[in-house]
């Protein structure tokens, strides 16, 4: 599919005149009563009258998927425990399957608050405790670092155990067997503590793993089997799944990169059963809106309880500050809905910028983004005004994530009676253009080859035979500054492994691991051919043979 950049002025028109209705309309129109629930699993909905504000919601989101190129998405918004709005839009592969509310996508990280659930189900029921060590539950649990051994459940619930997500990554895994969620968590016995446990906030899809460990051990159920019985059937999740096969028979929709910032491929990327518990999840817009419902109805569903109100007050509390606005809950980060503003002198500035003044008050946002190889998920919470909003995109611009997240707050802005602001592209120019720099890479590695096989493979010398020298020790360079970018810089500055970037970033990795494999294996016998043939042919050598 071909990515249109530009909007054209008709477009501009259409959609000013629809989002000017919508905020003379408002997001306040009231909303009927909830009708009755259906017996058959129908998700509640109220009653069909139109809404201004959802129609700029809708003219927006096409608008972005025409500018950006975006294959499909589909978004879901409740109010005071009724399903008020769903749409969904483009199409969900390469078939041109219709994308639909009920479409599962690859969730990433909005998996994190289910799993949440799930471990506050096990602490309602007494078979774990939120300030316990995990040791308690998995006595062979450790870390390359004594001070492990203390780490809590409600640490890894917070992000304050103290593990990094370069240090604890596993995206780059293709396993899809039960038991590679407790392999995945044994094999961190090699990984280091970035900081004392309890000191402060990291965050490391590590520590959601482990949880999912614990519920699948105190349970006595495999953690898949345990989501499905206890999470999604009480939710009617019936287009939620753990595992990718599940999702597939259930019509999932396939999932999207950007290559070379230029055109939307259908890509296939790891999703690991590794990362069940904090990643690797599967739902639609529909079920997440599901969800919101039970958490922003302090845990009940249809009627029912799913969990205490005491437990979902403890999950949505945000106990750690990440900086000055911003928290964190219990798989959740939290800061004030800025959204429900206008921005400061109508600067295109992300929306969470500026921190509200002392006279501001703010209503508490809960929200989690997920970001994947191929997919981007949003999920958010306005507990003041019992709102939820479920985004789901089946694609992602690794190069420029930034560009998908500023959808999720704009929706929010336009929920809110705002006009939406202009995307700020935030990556930095590495991640901006890593294709190119690896594509670079690459090339320069294939010129250095055929310079020195040029120089290697003729019969008579160098004139100057500092030239070959010199072009070796270039060449070394060169593979000197490959190996350092590709297995130092790059990682630490993702924060995660080679071998995720490789498969995370599709079009980064085709021409990164060529070029990493001809600075790793050509070096050693080019400059053992080099010093042989300059030995060879220097003046006197043959005689002092003789």
């Amino acid at each position: 599919m071909r990515t249109r950049r530009s909007i054209s002025a008709s477009s501009h028109c259409v959609l000013s005149c629809v989002l000017a209705v919508g905020v003379l309309g408002g997001f306040g129109t009231p909303v009927a009563a909830a009708v009755e629930i259906p017996a058959t699993g129908t998700p509640a909905t109220g009653p069909a009258i139109p809404d201004r504000g959802y129609e700029a919601v809708d003219a927006y989101l096409r608008e972005q998927m025409a500018a950006i190129g975006l294959p499909g998405a589909a978004v879901v918004v409740v109010k005071d425990g009724v399903q008020v709005h769903s749409a969904a839009f483009g199409h969900a592969d390469d078939s041109g399957r219709p994308m639909t509310a009920q479409t599962p996508v690859l969730l990433a990280s909005t998996t994190k608050p289910l799993t949440a659930m799930a471990v506050m189900q096990q602490v309602e029921a007494g078979r774990l405790r939120l300030d316990e060590p995990v040791r308690t539950y998995l006595p062979w649990f450790t870390l390359q670092d004594s001070r492990s051994s203390a780490i809590t459940v409600r640490q890894l619930l917070h992000q304050t155990s103290g593990m990094a997500s370069k240090d604890t990554a596993f995206e780059a895994s293709d396993a899809q067997d039960p038991e590679a969620i407790e392999e995945g968590v044994r094999a961190l016995s090699g990984s280091p503590l970035a900081g004392s446990p309890g000191e402060g906030f990291r965050y490391a899809s590590a520590n959601f793993n482990i949880l999912g460990l614990l519920v699948q051990t105190v349970s006595g159920q495999p953690f898949g089997d345990y989501m499905e019985q206890h999470v999604f059937a009480p939710l009617a999740m019936a287009h939620s799944h753990t595992t990718r096969a599940a999702a597939q028979a259930d019509n999932a929709a396939a999932g999207y990169s950007l290559w070379f910032g230029s055109f939307w491929r259908q890509t296939g990327v790891p999703a690991p059963t590794t990362g069940m518990p904090s990643s690797t999840m599967y739902s639609s817009a529909e079920d997440i809106g599901h969800e919101l419902t039970a958490l922003l109805d302090e845990g009940r569903y249809r009627g029912r309880a799913f969990l205490r109100p005491e437990s979902v007050e403890t999950l949505l509390k945000p106990e750690v500050q990440i900086d000055e606005s911003k928290g964190y809950a219990m798989g959740w980060f939290t800061r004030p809905l800025v959204e429900s503003v206008g921005p400061a002198s109508g600067a295109a500035s992300p929306p969470t910028a500026d921190p509200p003044t002392a006279d501001q008050a703010l209503p508490l946002l809960l929200e989690h983004q997920g970001e994947w190889g191929n997919s981007h998920t949003y999920k958010a919470m306005v507990p003041a005004s019992r709102l939820g909003v479920a985004l789901v995109i089946n694609a992602n611009d690794t190069s420029a994530p930034s560009r998908l997240k500023a959808i999720d707050t704009n929706v929010l802005r336009i929920l809110h009676a705002q006009p939406p602001v202009p995307a700020v592209v935030q990556e930095d120019w590495l991640q901006r253009s890593s294709w190119l720099v690896s594509l670079v890479l690459l090339l320069a590695e294939l010129l250095s080859l055929a310079l020195a096989l040029a120089f290697l493979l003729r019969r008579s010398a160098a004139r100057r035979r500092w030239v070959p020298w010199a072009g070796g020790a270039a060449a070394l360079a060169l593979d000197g500054f490959a190996l350092w970018l590709c297995l130092v810089y790059a990682p630490a500055r993702f924060d995660t492994h080679l071998a995720v970037i490789v498969r995370q970033f599709p079009d980064v990795g085709v021409a990164l691991v060529p070029a990493l494999g001809l600075a790793l294996l050509w070096p050693v016998p080019r400059t053992v051919w080099l010093v042989s043939r300059m030995r060879s042919a220097t003046p006197g050598s043959h005689r002092s043979a003789a």
